[in-house]
């Protein structure tokens, strides 16, 4: 007999594709429910045909936290648990059973393990907490995008590994809605460090390197701004801005703002080498990708950049060595990379150049 009534509760519009292989995953839940903000495909009624508990209505203009406050409203108010799940995500199996054994009622949220996103061959690339697993009473979302789950009271949230969701993100769909929302999100609250520093990062994104500038230094200015590995990224974004605009010397002078603020993450001396590799500075590149290699820990947060955890830092490390001189221990950094990218053809014709060279 189920110890808590758990209910699921999403937003959809246009995930036909998603319906089946996300109801698959929520055969545990008692009840799904899901607002439809206006599909024009079948995921209404695929949904319905899998058991779950539509609503149809048009959120405008267009907010993520409207949409999400108005799905929540779908679950009824005797639910102990509930989960806040987008149709491209799926959780593991067996969910349930760990759930009711770690839940009691004296919690009110849940973190637990989220795989953002995966590399070609299937392994996490980025891996951080999540928390859209809480109770009932008391929660709401806020923010137009990036929305987040806020609690009217004080919160006893509990970590956990046991339960994962996996995200495969839809590579389809836009996310033009996205810049304008962070706009007015930044305009409606200009003291929230989060959302300025998505705003930054998402005027990098669309080649507006000026505004990013701005926009990411007005973030580190917050006196809420205080997470050192997100101001460190602030800082590595700010420095792509400069090397997009052609400005190297700003572009390593904010690298090194990076290092200065998080010593113990690889993202700064990794974008700091590949910095110098570009300009065909090899040894620096290669003093810093030693540094890089030496910190083994990987923090659980969306900072995480994936390019400094596969083989890429061994890939430019061993180009490096040849460039140097040092062919014989580039083959051997070359070995490693292809252990993570066999199949990849200019590592092969790499490996086949450095052993014809070194003989």
């Amino acid at each position: 007999m189920n110890k808590y009534k758990i209910n699921v509760y999403a937003i959809s519009k246009n995930e036909s594709k998603f319906v089946d292989r996300w109801m698959d995953s929520l055969s545990e839940a008692d009840n799904v429910y899901v607002l439809d903000t206006g599909s024009t495909d079948d995921t209404v009624s695929k949904l319905k045909k899998r058991g779950a508990i539509v609503q149809e209505k048009t959120i405008s203009p267009w907010r993520f936290d409207v949409a999400r406050n108005e799905s929540l409203k779908l679950v009824p108010e005797d639910t102990d648990i509930c989960i806040c799940m987008d149709l491209d995500e799926v959780i593991e199996a067996g969910w349930r059973k760990k759930l009711e054994n770690l839940w009691d009622k004296n919690i009110t949220r849940l973190r637990y393990n989220y795989n953002w996103s995966f590399d070609e061959y299937g392994n996490p690339a980025v891996n951080f907490y999540i928390e859209k697993i809480h109770q009932r009473k008391g929660y709401k979302w806020t923010h137009p995008v990036h929305e987040v789950l806020v609690y009217d009271g004080i919160e006893n949230a509990l970590t956990t590994d046991e339960i994962t969701v996996n995200h495969y993100s839809d590579k389809e769909k836009s996310r033009s809605s996205y810049l304008p929302l962070l706009e007015l999100s930044v305009k409606e609250d200009p003291e929230d460090d989060r959302n300025m520093h998505y705003l930054g990062r998402e005027y990098m994104y669309y080649g507006k390197y000026n505004e990013c500038i701005d926009t990411l230094i007005k973030h580190l200015n917050l006196k809420s701004a205080t997470w050192k590995d997100e101001r460190s990224a602030s800082m590595r974004f700010i420095a792509r801005s400069y090397k997009a605009l052609n400005r190297i010397d700003e572009a390593k002078l904010w690298l090194e703002k990076a290092r200065e603020e998080t010593p113990y993450l690889r993202e700064p001396y990794v974008e700091s080498a590949m910095l110098e590799y570009e300009n065909g500075n090899y040894q620096e590149a290669e003093k810093y990708l030693l540094i890089a290699l030496k910190i083994k820990d990987k923090y659980k947060n969306y900072i995480n950049e994936p390019f400094c955890y596969d083989g890429t830092i061994y890939d430019i490390l061993s180009i490096c060595k040849y460039n140097l001189g040092k062919i014989a221990e580039g083959l051997y950094y070359l070995d490693i990379a292809l252990k993570y990218d066999p199949k990849n053809k200019r590592l092969i014709e790499n490996k086949k150049i450095m052993e014809k060279d070194l003989t």
